[in-house]
């Protein structure tokens, strides 16, 4: 019989200081809350096997499956601006490496599979609440069109864990095109072991950007390619209305995708200082702050990388200096990119970004749902045929507190659109493909979770998984989940989790 996962491990091949060996703790009376079976197809797995005992087994830890070569990586990493030397795997084993179908590498890991060398007195579990998150986001995410980790199965354990209250405990399979964060280049820098921060260097080169290879300096292209996709992933990131809300340096993949969904959540009503997590207290990650903290992490990267750069250290800050230099350009055009298409436009003209930018500040002014008013406008906005249906603009301007605010805007904007070449038929399919009518809002999320944790009832957490699974579809049997909670979110609070 083949292998359940058909390993071929590059990471577990690295010096044994880029990690601990340890193997899961095993469980008592694991139970398949859901695997991915598309996921699982994609990746070049049985399903059906993932789902019979064997496969509970591997998922769950009780079994190490065969040709895993278990592991948990070491890492630092800037936690809320503070360095920390060493932090690393902590409730997070990984299992070993697949070439899905598609012929990508990806890792499969295990998150609440028990204590490793990094568990720094923890306990190495994770509670249901988190893990159903982790698993529903990312792969909301996922749907969205934004890189991310993605949930290939989520599995109760049969154990509590202690919290503030007694849990019942899970472990998430994740799968991730590599765990390598900006932590881990820190890592080796904190010690001034150059020769590990090459050998990691190298390894991400190979991975992620195997032309940086061919660069007359391979390490500042490596820094570019990392800069770029964090650019275009913090635009996308905005263009949802989603807040990481723990963006530490050891929580930011080199690979351009969202990477530990702890304390997310999505706006509802727009206001770019909001910061949902309860250990974020000066707003810190707020949602207007990413694109800068995005860059200040990426900074971090360079800094650890300054070796590699060049033997001559004037010359290597320049070269990390031009690196990074290019965050700004590549996040703007990405962003306002982005902005405009939400508005149904297919060019860029010089006053688009100050359109975009009015519309925002004026829902910040007026309380407006972020995720509403742009998919309201997909269809207010003018089409082939005649003038936009009263009720459809109508539709909007009850997101503002002043709706008058919103007609001179408005204005505005159908007179941008006049502008705009060529037929207008697909504007409003265009606007749709790009403004969800539904995101995980945060309430649904805590219904999907108290259902789960107070009363063993997953049915919410599968209803609401499908319907953000086709977030662009308008699925009126399931209105309901688009609707935004009372008082625009105002007051949510999240948390680590862990």
């Amino acid at each position: 019989m083949t292998a359940l996962f058909p390993f071929d491990n590059s990471f577990a091949r690295l010096p044994d200081r880029f990690f601990a060996r340890v193997v899961p703790t095993a469980v008592e009376a694991p139970r398949l809350v859901r695997l991915n079976r598309t996921l699982a197809l994609d990746l070049g797995l049985d399903p059906d096997r993932l789902e019979s005992p064997e496969g509970l087994d591997v998922l769950s830890g009780r079994r190490v499956a065969e040709g895993a070569e278990p592991l948990a990586a070491a890492y630092a990493g800037h936690q809320f601006g503070q360095f920390v030397p060493q932090l690393g795997d902590g409730r997070a084993i990984l299992l070993g490496e697949v070439v899905g179908r598609d012929g990508r590498r990806r890792d499969i890991q295990l998150k609440g599979s028990g204590p490793t060398p990094f568990s720094r007195r923890g306990d190495g579990r994770a509670a249901l609440g988190p893990v159903l998150r982790e698993y529903l986001v990312s792969e909301a995410m996922h749907a969205l069109g934004i890189p991310t980790t993605r949930a290939l199965a989520a599995v109760t354990t049969g154990e509590p864990v202690i919290r503030e209250t007694v849990l019942p405990g899970a472990v998430l399979t994740r799968v991730a095109s590599s765990h390598i964060r900006v932590g881990s280049f820190q890592f080796f820098a904190a010690r001034g072991d150059v020769e590990g921060l090459r050998a990691l260097a190298d390894h991400a080169i190979a991975r992620h950007d195997p032309e940086a290879a061919e660069a007359e300096n391979p390490y500042r292209a490596l820094l570019e390619g990392v800069t770029r996709r964090q650019a275009e992933l913090v635009a996308r990131w905005l263009g949802v209305g989603f807040i990481h809300g723990v963006m530490n340096t050891d929580n930011m993949s080199i690979a351009g995708e969202t990477i530990d969904y702890g304390p997310c959540a999505f706006l509802d009503a727009y206001d770019p200082a909001t910061a949902f997590s309860s250990i974020d207290r000066h707003g810190r990650y707020a949602y207007g702050n990413q694109p800068r903290i995005a860059l200040w992490n990426l900074t971090r990267l360079a800094e650890a990388l300054l070796p590699l750069l060049s033997e001559d250290e004037t010359k290597a800050v320049a070269e990390a200096e031009a690196a990074l230099t290019g965050f700004a350009g590549l996040f703007e055009a990405a962003y306002h990119g982005l902005l405009n298409r939400k508005l149904g436009l297919t060019t860029m003209r010089d006053g688009d970004p100050a359109l975009a930018g009015d519309l925002l500040k004026t829902m910040a002014e007026n309380g407006a749902d972020f995720t509403l008013t742009f998919r309201r406008l997909s269809a207010a906005a003018p089409g082939a045929g005649p003038a936009p249906e009263p009720e459809a603009v109508e539709a909007v301007r009850s997101l503002f507190i002043d709706p008058t605010s919103f007609d001179a805007w408005a204005e505005r904007w159908r007179r941008r659109l006049d502008e705009e070449p060529g037929p207008v038929a697909g504007r409003q399919a265009l606007m749709r493909s790009v403004n969800p009518a539904f995101i995980p809002r945060n309430h649904r999320v805590e219904e999907m979770i108290e259902a789960a944790v107070e009363r063993q009832d997953f049915v919410p957490f599968e209803t609401l998984l499908t319907v953000v699974s086709h977030p662009y579809d308008d699925q009126p049997d399931f209105a309901r989940f688009a609707e935004a909670p009372e008082g625009g979110g105002r007051g949510y609070r999240t948390f680590c989790g862990t």
